[in-house]
Formats: structure tokens, C-alpha cells, sequence
């Protein structure tokens, strides 16, 4: 089950996350705790060979061997940050994404309930059908995709047992042959029956059967986007690429973090603790770090965090129903609001959220930003364009000095060109070229 802490986080406060630390479930000491003692069996291993089961000789040549593995685990030869970071980010945007693609009914049930008409039987068994048809699609692809479900429905005879299909239906479900997965064949029922409805005149125009039917390919998107992602997943050679450079660096750490003698002077080696402190605590992110994008690269198996799918197909369906059925031409008698004879008026608080009515109301972030003097004095564009240092003739069809810009547009430019005298082309076709920018 889907482990929620969002109510204890709601408020920032002193050691607010501390509290998270100590949860199991979920946890990363849960996914993480096997690997920690096989990592900490192993160090103690060799740290006890090299103390007490070795030569003097031998640990010579062990002292030789782990100053030789150290110097690869303090520098970037293992590039474990970068391609574990990377590899992370790339999982939980897919994961994020495989969240979002997950087929919900709710509009399409909004649009149902509103265009399919009828209060009689036919018009409740149009409505009920058409989410029937829905809810088997997503069925159908999550038994494809979810460990869970497939559990909960390990055959098409339990989907009928549960509701979501009839018997004839699947007769017809399975006398329809194809290579591939046929999740998509209650949508197409769902898509004549709806054309059906609409020859009966229980879908009252073209606008809402096109509604229907837009509604119904998004939601036949998402069950296909859920489709491709169980289909192609990220590239099985980053993933051994990842796990590779993790694993081996941890294994180069555990001959080349040993404490070693320090009456021999060995550089860095001046204690000794007999637990590496901080080695464990690489182990622990770097390690956990891998573990998290193992559990976030598929969000549908069994894992304490992954998606909820069978709470999720029981919520879609009974929903689904209330809506199309239940809540058709359900409506309370209308009646007058509380407000309505006060043109202005405010909502209560309770005691404890008083403070909150006192604020006032954002109204932008410059509204009471101060102004100078300056900032306040209107200053109005002149109208006009003087030429200065120009000799033209300002007797001729307005093209002359003081003349305003907008009266140059009305004259043709070879015109112009022609009433202007030669050593005044110049000037003149930089007046044209202000003007025509």
C-alpha cells in the first residue's frame, strides 16, 4: 500500500522530518538492509584476515593490494555520481509519467452522464454500459501491465465473475483474433454503442456525439501510453551500466577502505577505527540511491510504494456508476442562496482561522510600491519631427523641415526623390529610411 506522509509534512517545524526517519514501512532500510550486512559481512571479513589470519608477508602484500584499489575509489575513475544521478532523474521522470497516463474515467463519465439522455431503462443501460465498456478497457490493460491485478484477475473469467464483462461478451472477445492485445476492443464496442445512441436520439446531436467520442480517445491514449510503457523500457545497457559501476565500486571499497597499520605510514592511514564511518555511509546513499530508481522504474508491481491498481479499479468503477445512474437528473430543487439578497457579504471563519480573514488581499506585488516625484511628472511626445541642419525647400508638398513624419507616407519616394536638389539625396534618403522603419 501506498505509504502517505503528506498530513505529518504539512507545516515546516524544528525536526520536522526527523519523525520519518524512524518508519519501516516503505522505508529505505526495508530495500536497503540486506545489502548493507552483505556489504558489512564482507568488510569485517577481510579486516580480520588482514589482522589476525595473514603473515607478515601476506599483509605486506594485502597493504599493497588495497592502497592499489583505494586510489580508484577516491577519484572519478568510477564515474558513480554522474551516471547515477542521471539514471535516477531518467527513472523518476518515467515513473512520474507512467502516474499521469493512468486511465481515469472521470471525465469521460461527466460526458456520458450529461449527453446520454434517458430516464427509462434503455437510457440507464445505455449509461451503465458505455462505463462498463470503459472500466474493462483499463481492466484489461493493467491485468497487462500490474502484478497486483493480474493476482486479483488471473483470467478473463474472474473479469466476468467481477462484473466488468458478460458472458456473451467474452465470447465475442474471443472469437475476435489478433496477435496482440486486444484492450482496446471495449473501447470500439463502446464507441458503436455510442453511434447507436445517437441514431436513437439519445445523443441529441452530432457536437455531443463528437464530445463523446473525444473524451473516449483520450482515455483510449492513456491505456495505450500504460501499454508502451511496460513495453519499452529504459535501455537494459544504461541499467547494467548503472548497477555495474555501483556494485564495483563498493567491491573495490571493501579490500581498498581497510585500515591499515599506522605504524608503517602509510599515507592517510594514521588511525585506526576498525569501522569505516563513512564508507558505510557512501554505502548507504550510493546504494540506496540504486535502490530507489529500482523501485520507481516500475510503479506496478508489489513494492510498498508502487500504485495502488486494484483500489484504483474498485474507485474508477463505483464512481463511474454513481455518476451515470445514481446521480442522472439527481438534482436538488433550486433555491435561493444565503447570499441572495446581500450584495456584499463574507464568508465566516472559525476562531482558530480568524487571523486569516484580517490579511489583506494580494493584489499584486507593485500595487504599493512607492513612487517619486519623478515617477508621477507626465511628459507629452511632441508631434513633430524636426530636420535639422537641412536646406530643404519647405514649400513643396509638405515635404519640408518641421514637417510631421506621417505626411512623408502619402508621397510616392521617387517623388520625393525628384523635388529634392542632388547634394540633399543624402539627407533625403535617410529621412526614408527612419520613415520606412
Amino acid at each position: 500500500m501506498t505509504v502517505s506522509y503528506t498530513l505529518e509534512v504539512a507545516n515546516v517545524r524544528f525536526g520536522g522530518f526527523s519523525k520519518l526517519l524512524f518508519r519501516w514501512k516503505g522505508s529505505i532500510y526495508k530495500l536497503l538492509y540486506k545489502e548493507f550486512l552483505l556489504f558489512c559481512g564482507v568488510y569485517l571479513f577481510f579486516s580480520v584476515l588482514y589482522r589476525l589470519m595473514l603473515t607478515p608477508k601476506q599483509q605486506d602484500v594485502f597493504e599493497r593490494i588495497a592502497l592499489y584499489c583505494d586510489q580508484f575509489t577516491n577519484t572519478n575513475f568510477i564515474p558513480v555520481l554522474f551516471v547515477l544521478g542521471f539514471y535516477v532523474t531518467l527513472a523518476f521522470n518515467r515513473w512520474w509519467g507512467q502516474y499521469t497516463s493512468f486511465p481515469l474515467p472521470d471525465n469521460l463519465m461527466m460526458v456520458v452522464s450529461g449527453n446520454v439522455h434517458g430516464a427509462d431503462e434503455r437510457g440507464r443501460m445505455l449509461r451503465r454500459t458505455l462505463m462498463r465498456y470503459a472500466n474493462l478497457a483499463s481492466v484489461l490493460i493493467l491485468r497487462s501491465v500490474s502484478t497486483r491485478v493480474r493476482k486479483r484477475f488471473p483470467t478473463l473469467e474472474h473479469v466476468v465473475e467481477a462484473g466488468f464483462m458478460t458472458s456473451h461478451e467474452l465470447k465475442i472477445l474471443e472469437s475476435l483474433h489478433s496477435d496482440f492485445n486486444k484492450y482496446w476492443m471495449p473501447l470500439t464496442w463502446f464507441a458503436n454503442l455510442a453511434s447507436r445512441a445517437r441514431e436513437e436520439t439519445r445523443v441529441r446531436d452530432d457536437i455531443a456525439l463528437r464530445l463523446l467520442m473525444d473524451e473516449l480517445n483520450n482515455y483510449r491514449a492513456k491505456c495505450s501510453l500504460l501499454f508502451h510503457y511496460d513495453w519499452i523500457s529504459i535501455p537494459l545497457v544504461y541499467t547494467q551500466v548503472v548497477t555495474l559501476a555501483v556494485y564495483s565500486f563498493f567491491a573495490l571499497c571493501v579490500v581498498g577502505r581497510q585500515f591499515l597499520s599506522p605504524e608503517k605510514g602509510y599515507k592517510d592511514h594514521k588511525l585506526d577505527l576498525y569501522v569505516p564511518v563513512f564508507t558505510l555511509l557512501q554505502f548507504f546513499f550510493y546504494a540506496g540511491w540504486l535502490k530507489v530508481g529500482e523501485l520507481i522504474i516500475n510503479p506496478f508491481g508489489e513494492d510498498d510504494d508502487d500504485f495502488e491498481t486494484n483500489q484504483l479499479i474498485d474507485r474508477n468503477i463505483q464512481v463511474s456508476m454513481l455518476a451515470v445512474d445514481d446521480m442522472y437528473q439527481n438534482l436538488a430543487p433550486l433555491e435561493k442562496d444565503k447570499h441572495w439578497a446581500q450584495q456584499h457579504f463574507s464568508i465566516p471563519y472559525t476562531v482558530s482561522t480568524a487571523a486569516d480573514g484580517l490579511r489583506p488581499a494580494f493584489k499584486g506585488s507593485t500595487f504599493d510600491m512607492r513612487m517619486s516625484l519623478e515617477d508621477l511628472e507626465l511628459e507629452r511626445p511632441t508631434d513633430t519631427f524636426p530636420l535639422q541642419g537641412s536646406s530643404l525647400d519647405n514649400r513643396k508638398d509638405g515635404l519640408l523641415k518641421g514637417c510631421s513624419l506621417p505626411s512623408l507616407l502619402n508621397v510616392p519616394t521617387h517623388q520625393f526623390m525628384e523635388d529634392v536638389n542632388e547634394d540633399e539625396i543624402p539627407l533625403a534618403e535617410e529621412m526614408i529610411k527612419v520613415e520606412t522603419n
